[in-house]
């Protein structure tokens, strides 16, 4: 399998160096034209915080248009912002009400960037102290590099409850099968005797139970368990499979599913005699969002590890992420074959045995999935990616993500056919 370049921009070891202001909080907003911005908290008394603050992922068609367009598309800006008192520590709460202390201008060499990509080595950018404009007196430290983040990209060939083919899309954008999915009702022949019942049974540490009545509403949350879908290799063999554990029912007085009960799958890898457990994802609904949880589960534990938590449009949809690059704790976050260095540690106070495993596996980018579209997308970080049943399992993941937004859907609204169990079609 060819991976498709990309290559990522990376500001990391931040610190702020303003005389006799300790007792001051600061964040920091990153813009690069054509991105989303981002914010990061500033530590203070000068102390560098050793981690990766803001991240740009380009691809090379992105990476070209830099190159032939103007210099002004090519700045990366940083704005530092003294928060007010009032705000709290999180600094997604500062967006509007911030004032401006100072502003870095770092002017990316593109032609550079490229070149060093294609040889597959990083590209230094800038390191060190630098002024702020317009705060006299006022230095920012930083390390802002490229390098190369190749990752595998996966297309559906439609919706995954259609069963469709899963295409590769090498390096020169050609696109060739690689697996195919089979979506099915489990224990669809046992529904009508279970439909009166409320129990709770174990699988593999994971909820499941089933809930049915004679009104219309019980028929309508019949509808969205037992879903599960399977990938197999070209050969026809099962390589991933995820499966609905616990079913997507709305909360009491409410037409959607609530945090306090979230649906649940399990993602499946082939193990010796059986399907083994590999992570477990848990999506529920809030207002206008979708939101998700996805946990990784280490071989022989108990504890599940949290890799991702965020959500997505319930109406438009958007992009399901598993990224450690950044997060809230300053875990180290460059890939296991990268040239950073903003970290030593192996994970936060709060990370212990099989977590600061996973954090140390688990590292840079690691995957991402269109949901809520026609033809899902998934990209995988090379890093993650050993054999087929691994990228076979971050599409069997993909495909759950995209099966929750429409089991998230209104419970006042009617599923499309081929999500509805076959007596209620």
């Amino acid at each position: 399998m060819d991976p498709c370049p990309y290559v990522r921009i990376a500001v990391g070891d931040l610190a702020l160096n303003l005389p006799n202001k300790s007792h001051l909080s600061f964040y920091s907003k990153f813009k690069l034209r054509g991105f989303p911005s981002q914010l990061s908290d500033l530590p203070r008394a000068g102390a560098v915080d050793a981690r990766i603050h803001a991240c740009f992922t380009l691809n090379k068609s992105e990476l070209e248009k830099l190159v032939d367009k103007s210099t002004k598309f090519s700045c990366l800006k940083i704005k530092i912002y003294r928060r007010s008192g009032d705000e709290g520590s999180g600094c997604g709460l500062v967006m509007k009400s911030g004032k401006l202390l100072g502003c870095v201008e770092l002017q990316l060499d593109v032609k550079s960037i490229v070149e060093s990509s294609g040889c597959n080595r990083a590209c230094p950018i800038r390191s060190g102290w630098v002024p702020i404009r317009g705060g006299p007196d006022v230095k920012l430290h930083l390390n802002v590099r490229a390098e190369p983040d190749p990752r595998f990209i996966f297309q559906f060939d439609g919706e995954p409850e259609c069963s469709p083919q899963v295409f590769q899309i090498n390096g020169n954008l050609v696109k060739q099968p690689v697996f195919t999915c089979k979506f099915t009702f489990r224990n669809c022949s046992e529904r009508n005797s279970r439909s009166r019942c409320s129990i709770s049974t174990s699988e593999r540490g994971a909820r499941a139970w089933c809930l049915g009545s004679n009104s219309e509403e019980g028929e309508i949350r019949e509808e969205r368990k037992g879903w599960s879908i399977t990938i197999h290799d070209l050969s026809g063999s099962p390589v991933a499979a995820a499966s609905m554990v616990t079913p997507f029912v709305p909360s009491p007085g409410a037409d959607s599913v609530g945090r306090s009960n979230p649906g649940s799958w399990l993602i499946l890898r082939p193990g010796y005699s059986a399907w083994k457990p590999w992570g477990r994802l848990e999506v529920w609904r809030e207002s206008a969002n979708v939101c998700y949880r996805f946990e990784l589960i280490p071989d022989g534990s108990v504890d599940a590890i949290t890799l991702a938590s965020s959500n997505v449009s319930a109406k438009t949809g958007g992009k399901f992420v598993v990224d450690m690059t950044t997060g809230p704790t300053p875990t180290p976050m460059a890939s296991p074959s990268s040239s950073f260095d903003f970290s030593s540690g192996c994970g936060s106070s709060s990370t212990s045995g099989s977590g600061s495993w996973a954090h140390l596996l688990y590292r840079g980018f690691v995957m991402s999935a269109t949901v809520g579209g026609v033809k899902p997308v998934v990209e995988v970080g090379v890093q993650h990616v050993t054999c087929t049943e691994d990228a076979a399992a971050y599409v069997a993941l993909a495909a759950a993500m995209d099966l929750s937004m429409d089991a998230c859907r209104l419970f006042s609204q009617k599923l499309k056919k081929e999500l509805r169990q076959p007596d209620l079609c």
